[in-house]
């Protein structure tokens, strides 16, 4: 299994029937396609889709029904198609039990930048600063490094999404919980070691007695 399947995996073990659930581009869009038999979600696209899918596969799918980065997706049955300012209302109406997002830089405070990275060229920040103060709970799913330096920061140097919102970190090397004390790896993925993991981030974290080990399925 790649890593962003094994991080979107699970991610997707973490959630519970009848939730409302905010899926970011890339890696989150994944989770999708990783939900446990028995799990039914109510899935938020926040450009307006309640019932969205995962990915659609390669060669299908149609471009009148695509996630926030234009991407082709599925709906499910009775999904509905709603305007922009609804689903934004959702958002910021505190209706969404949880979005998962990726992100560029995360600091040991929970900071989150996300759209973008000084000297590139820039989007628009887009939704994700509605989502990160309106959902519930705020799931980062990312890989560890990026060309092998860290994501996760003693302190964000990326223009901010949102100041002190991510509660939980999800890579391939481990299971994050930000905390006020710093960042606690609660579960390590059993390829690497606690040292490894260490190495691979700029923050200091927190290991407790009872680390637990990652299910990284097969």
């Amino acid at each position: 299994m790649d890593n962003k399947n094994l991080i979107a995996r699970r991610i997707a073990m973490m959630l519970h029937d009848g939730e409302v659930v905010n899926l970011g581009i890339g890696v989150p869009q994944l989770v999708a396609n990783w939900l446990p038999e028995g799990v039914n979600l109510v899935i938020h696209a926040e450009n307006g889709i309640i019932g969205a899918g995962g990915y659609a596969p390669e060669g299908q799918g149609t471009d009148d029904i695509v996630d926030a980065g234009g991407m082709r997706i599925t709906v499910n049955p009775g999904a509905q198609f709603i305007v922009s300012t609804d689903s934004f209302g959702a958002i910021r109406g505190g209706h969404i039990d949880m979005t998962i997002l990726g992100a560029f830089q995360v600091d040991e405070k929970g900071n989150l930048a996300n759209w973008c990275i000084p000297g590139k060229k820039m989007g628009g920040i887009g939704g994700a600063m509605d989502l990160v103060t309106g959902a519930k709970q705020v799931v980062i799913a990312m890989e560890h490094t990026q060309k092998g330096q860290p994501k996760i920061v003693k302190e964000c140097t990326y223009p901010l999404t949102g100041a002190e919102v991510v509660d939980i970190i999800v890579t391939e090397m481990g299971f994050m919980r930000v905390t006020d004390e710093g960042i606690v790896l609660e579960e390590i993925n059993p390829n690497y070691t606690v040292e490894q993991v260490q190495a691979a981030t700029d923050a200091k974290l927190i290991i407790p007695e009872n680390l637990k080990l990652m299910d990284i399925g097969e």
